[in-house]
């Protein structure tokens, strides 16, 4: 008996605690949080010369606060890379479902969609898939978790009339309790291309991918910076196509997974209670002492 009052009292000592720092841990979190400037309404990128015509259901956070938001709030490396985040208005980024988009520029070039319409989609997942295997080795030496693509959790569409790609993978990252959903959204542009990332866990892809297609027509270039603007003549040519944007997914932003790793999940989503840990550990100590019973009958 004494053993099952120790574990109690153990138990509702843990459990206090952890409800403590639960809530210190919220706490801290909401004031992150309300200390960010988020911005409304039309929002130019000058880095990129592009602009977002955001509705009611987004906000975004510039530069400085993004990165607040990715280096101090989820614990991602340096990246001055980031542009901005635009955010969910309907999941502020303390909740569990919180999720975000980052926001970066490529000005690689111009980035020739003819081989769009032919592209086998089916034949570039299963090349992604062998990619990504053979690039595990490197990312074990280098710390990094083993990847698998599962596959596509949406399939690649190409709007040639608005120069906008998009498509989504479903992703096995070693040791965590859910698929990850990685969300791009590509954006054509004269001198190279808008990305918008989102990456949750697969059970929001429904969210996710109601908010990515509401994005979608709110991005836009600049005039003159547009695709339609190319000059054959004085504007750089990126050396791939639409299938390489794709293709070069996972082995490219390697980095961006990592920067971005928190992120993932959310590490309030990948931490175990201590006091479900607890309960299991007094489990076997109920059970020990059971046998230590039984052992002197």
């Amino acid at each position: 008996m004494w053993a099952r009052g120790l574990l109690v009292g153990l138990l509702a000592v843990t459990t206090g605690a952890y409800a403590q720092d639960n809530a210190d841990a919220a706490a801290q979190a909401k004031q992150f949080v309300e200390s960010l400037h988020f911005r409304s309404g039309e929002i130019a990128v000058p880095e990129a010369q592009a602009h977002f015509r955001l509705g009611g259901e987004f906000r975004y956070l510039e530069k400085a606060d993004a990165r607040r938001v990715l280096e101090q709030f989820w614990g991602n490396p340096p990246d001055d890379s980031v542009l901005g985040m635009v955010v969910p208005t309907a999941t502020p980024l303390d909740s569990d479902e919180s999720w975000a988009v980052v926001v970066t520029y490529s000005d690689e070039g111009y980035v020739s969609d003819e081989d769009a319409a032919k592209t086998d989609y089916d034949a570039l997942l299963k090349e992604l898939k062998e990619g990504t295997e053979q690039e595990n080795a490197e990312r074990k030496k280098a710390g990094y978790e083993e990847i698998r693509l599962v596959g596509w959790a949406v399939p690649p569409r190409y709007d040639g009339d608005s120069k906008k790609l998009y498509w989504a993978k479903e992703l096995d990252f070693e040791g965590s309790p859910q698929h990850t959903l990685n969300y791009d959204i590509r954006v054509l542009g004269r001198r190279g291309y808008l990305s918008l990332n989102a990456v949750s866990g697969m059970s929001e892809l429904e969210t996710v991918r109601a908010g990515m297609q509401q994005l979608l027509p709110m991005t836009e270039f600049d005039s003159g910076a547009r695709y339609a603007d190319y000059n054959a003549d004085t504007d750089k040519l990126a050396g791939y196509g639409i299938a390489a944007l794709i293709g070069g997914g996972i082995a490219a932003k390697a980095g961006l997974f990592a920067k971005i790793g928190a992120l993932l999940l959310g590490l309030k989503k990948l931490l175990i209670p201590l006091v479900l840990v607890l309960l299991a550990f007094g489990k076997k100590i109920l059970g020990f002492f059971g046998r230590d019973k039984q052992d002197k009958a």
